[in-house]
């Protein structure tokens, strides 16, 4: 074999390789790209149990539950109709309520985060019984970034790997929404230490204008009395 063909050979190789390590990065980034979490805790009679989330602005959250009480003749959870759970969602910056539904024992509830911020994402059981001390479990599996209802109508007049490339494009989208929520973080912390900063300067001047002032009156004060006793 030629050095010329080697050369061809190896580029073809590193061709086939470099797709090989793109397209891998692309599978990855999608799968790190998808936030979601799923969960279950438990409620004792009507108590109220409450989540932190940090949101960009404008991310949507999709979230099902699903309710169980415990039997005592049954000695397990099982699905009650009658127990209903009551969601709220509260934008701790602006102290507005954006979500305040209540739902069946099993159901869906979405909202989108019009501020950046905090956000706290509530859940209590609802019963009929006016002191209720029965567990309830509440099975809990939220998205964060989930693509709109719309959209997931129009996923039959896509192809599995076009919907894979737009579900791939809206993470991106998800991920830049996140890094300028950050960068507008950063802002803020840079412009807090910025003022601290300036703030503990003009202290420390004020505080050696102030010795000095009084070093220099000392020192008058010093020399009047020694002047007074005629010791110099």
């Amino acid at each position: 074999m030629t050095t010329r063909q080697n050369l061809a050979h190896c580029y073809v190789r590193a061709r086939k390789f470099t797709s090989y390590s793109l397209f891998l990065v692309i599978i990855i980034a999608f799968l790190l790209s998808y936030k979601a979490s799923a969960l279950y805790f438990y409620l004792e009679g009507t108590e109220q149990k409450c989540f932190i989330e940090e949101l960009p602005k404008d991310t949507l959250v999709v979230g099902s539950y699903k309710a169980e009480q415990w039997s005592e003749d049954q000695k397990a959870f099982h699905e009650n109709p009658e127990v209903g759970i009551q969601i709220t969602v509260d934008e701790l910056a602006q102290s507005h309520t954006i979500v305040n539904q209540k739902g069946p024992s099993h159901g869906r509830f979405t909202f989108t985060a019009s501020e950046s911020g905090d956000h706290a994402i509530c859940f209590a059981a609802n019963t009929s019984a006016w002191f209720s001390t029965t567990q309830t479990k509440l099975t809990l599996d939220m998205a964060i970034g989930e693509t709109t209802s719309e959209e997931e109508n129009d996923k039959e007049h896509f192809s599995e790997l076009a919907q894979r490339v737009r579900d791939l494009n809206n993470r991106i989208a998800d991920i830049k929404r996140e890094q300028s929520y950050q960068r507008e973080r950063e802002i803020e912390f840079r412009d807090q230490s910025e003022l601290t900063n300036s703030r503990v300067v003009s202290w420390t001047i004020v505080q050696l204008l102030v010795l000095g002032l009084t070093c220099l009156w000392q020192m008058r004060h010093l020399r009047s009395f020694f002047e007074a006793k005629k010791l110099v």
